[in-house]
């Protein structure tokens, strides 16, 4: 920008463009929503401890757990505060796709009007996974064991009513022509319903590829399918639902950074190329695949970001009208 451009702007712009031009002048909060050692957490520091480096000398990054409601709660805090890019926020599906769309009335917040899209980070895999005696060699046989039943003696475990691998499970009954015939055992944690399928408690049930990546590595639980459109780099013989009698069939979990509405554009240029440059370091793609997610590796502007938002939300609204389960409150 030249001298003359800026004289002719209003003089009220002129220390909002210089703001910009310092950013970042402070240490940047990235505020997770849920609490800490869970996937969410985990990927806010992996990404925050890297992309600080691409920031200049303050660009320091701390992550800040504000947990409530699976991230709806930090999600409606973030947006009522200054768009100068120094608090940001790592949502995920559910909050920003999923419970717009199932809870009843919807969210407070507009997970698009209201928040500036920086970048997508990475993408968090769901897995099927089944008990040590499920009667299935492999996913295609169980995709025939949940189809033929009985489904009363197939029990589903999930991490909980309302959480993505919830609607995954009522995603595939309805897939099958089963909505609703599977008897659903909600619990409190991933870990928990994990722990139940290794004790057979339930027959089988989805959960986020995080929680459940030791019991599988460890044989006590079955690691049936990947739901989402790819298989996972650590666990390449095991097939999507999709390869499994299940064409089509894409639902996970994702990562994205996001701040309140109207953030300047300078300064949501910076943070993204900085979460791009970070996300092209191997050494934290491959601490992602550790840690059972992987770093996003499409097109990745805010442009590109806001695009991702706007089709993920409506993904999630095909899933829950296929599932029918609506949500009074979280």
């Amino acid at each position: 920008m030249n001298r003359r451009s800026l004289l002719a702007l209003p003089v009220l712009a002129l220390p909002a463009i210089a703001r910009a031009q310092s950013f970042p002048d402070r240490t940047i909060t990235l505020v997770s929503g849920f609490a800490p050692g869970g996937s969410t957490d985990v990927t806010a520091r992996l990404i925050a401890d890297r992309m600080q480096g691409f920031l200049g000398p303050n660009g320091r990054v701390v992550v800040e757990n504000r947990p409530g409601a699976s991230g709806t709660v930090a999600s409606d805090w973030l947006r009522r505060l200054p768009p100068d890019g120094h608090v940001l926020m790592l949502c995920e599906a559910s909050s920003h796709a999923l419970f717009p769309n199932a809870m009843q009335g919807g969210t407070r917040f507009n997970p698009i009007d209201d928040f500036t899209h920086v970048a997508v980070v990475a993408n968090g895999p769901l897995i099927m996974v089944a008990k040590p005696d499920f009667p299935a060699a492999n996913a295609a046989e169980a995709v025939q064991k949940l189809r033929s039943g009985p489904q009363d003696d197939l029990p589903y475990a999930s991490s909980g009513v309302g959480s993505i691998p919830h609607f995954a499970g009522e995603a595939i009954a309805a897939s099958l022509g089963l909505g609703g015939k599977f008897p659903h055992v909600p619990y409190r944690s991933g870990g928990l319903m994990v722990e139940s399928i290794a004790r057979g408690e339930t027959a089988w049930g989805v959960a986020v590829l995080a929680s459940a990546a030791g019991q599988v590595r460890d044989n006590r639980v079955r690691g049936m399918a990947i739901t989402g459109r790819e298989r996972f780099p650590a666990f390449p013989d095991i097939p999507t639902l999709a390869e499994s009698g299940m064409p089509g069939f894409d639902i996970g979990n994702w990562f994205a950074i996001v701040g309140p509405a109207r953030m300047p554009a300078p300064v949501t240029a910076t943070l993204n190329r900085a979460i791009n440059s970070a996300l092209a370091d191997p050494q934290l793609r491959e601490r992602f695949v550790t840690a059972g997610i992987t770093a996003y590796d499409q097109p990745n502007t805010p442009a590109d970001a806001r695009a991702f938002f706007q089709a993920e939300l409506a993904k999630f609204k095909g899933v829950v009208d296929q599932t029918g389960v609506r949500l009074e409150s979280l």
